[in-house]
């Protein structure tokens, strides 16, 4: 910007002469050292401890309300199951030091190497933009599994975020939410089959199922209804983990060649892509086929 100056010059003629007075919104480095300052302290340092495991885990808010009146199909709606695992690609697509991720039903865990230093570690950072990241990602996919059925309201998520050091806890933790999986989808499928085949209202059929164990659900499905509850998807039974794999591809490239010629020649490369696996990641075996998953309990 600039003022204008007056000034005299020989002959008695007025003039003006334009000085610079600054640049916009200078006083905002003031601003900065002001005596308001002082409100920063109330800020509390919620930095995650080094060499731990970060898990961000995110649940669906009333997300009853939200498949009922959607029409979500019961138990299961492999769109909403895709939607869910499509915006957990996102996030991790966008936060790379996310090391493998693990959703079932309404909800995903995010867990960050021990390594990472994303946001400084900070967990309210960490938590914010992984639920703000999937949650944006839900509205804007939502056609691609759904067609033109509107969604009629915003979805919300809430976040926490939890430590483990060592990587026993975070097998653990993991397995933790594979066998809530299980229970909470052997549940619902001998649940619906009997409102849906079995003609029984929800609460008769929650009367059915009270006191039941898990091989009284069963017996019910095999023995009613014919039904192998071992030969139901595996997305349903063992939820979804996300893991890195590296991908070999072979593209053409054209290189010039000494004698100024040019030639088509195959170059190789890796890409790290998403990969989804439905298997079960309680035992061994799913760990001893990705070392890379986990780091060394020693760092």
């Amino acid at each position: 910007m600039f003022r204008p100056v007056r000034c005299r010059l020989p002959g008695f003629i007025k003039t003006y002469i334009l000085t610079p007075v600054g640049r916009f919104f200078s006083c905002s480095i003031g601003m900065a050292k002001s005596k308001f300052e002082y409100v920063r302290n109330f800020e509390t340092d919620d930095t995650c401890l080094k060499n731990c495991y970060i898990v961000v885990r995110l649940d669906g808010r009333n997300f009853h309300k939200l498949s009922e009146l959607h029409k979500f199909l019961k138990p299961n709606d492999d769109r909403a199951l895709g939607l869910m695992t499509r915006c957990a690609r996102s996030v991790m697509e966008d936060m790379d030091d996310i090391i493998i991720s693990y959703g079932q039903s309404d909800e995903y865990s995010f867990i960050f190497k021990r390594s990472s230093n994303w946001f400084k570690r900070r967990a309210s950072k960490l938590m914010t933009h992984v639920v703000s990241q999937f949650s944006s990602s839900y509205v804007f996919y939502w056609k691609e599994y759904f067609g033109d059925q509107p969604l009629l309201y915003p979805p919300g998520f809430d976040g926490r975020v939890v430590l483990y050091p060592s990587n026993r806890n975070l097998r653990d933790y993991l397995s933790w939410r594979q066998a809530d999986c299980h229970i909470n989808n052997l549940y619902n499928t001998v649940f619906w089959t009997l409102v849906q085949r079995g003609g029984l209202t929800t609460t008769q059929a929650e009367d059915r199922l009270k006191g039941t164990l898990a091989a009284d659900k069963n017996e019910i499905m095999f023995s009613e209804f014919d039904i192998n509850y071992n030969n139901e998807p595996l997305v349903h039974r063992k939820g979804t983990a996300l893991i890195w794999e590296k991908m070999e591809e072979t593209v053409t490239k054209r290189v010039k060649l000494p004698n100024e010629d040019e030639k088509e020649v195959p170059v190789t490369r890796f890409r790290r892509r998403v990969s989804a696996c439905h298997c079960d990641i309680i035992g061994d075996q799913f760990w001893e086929e990705h070392p890379d998953i986990l780091e060394d309990d020693n760092c």
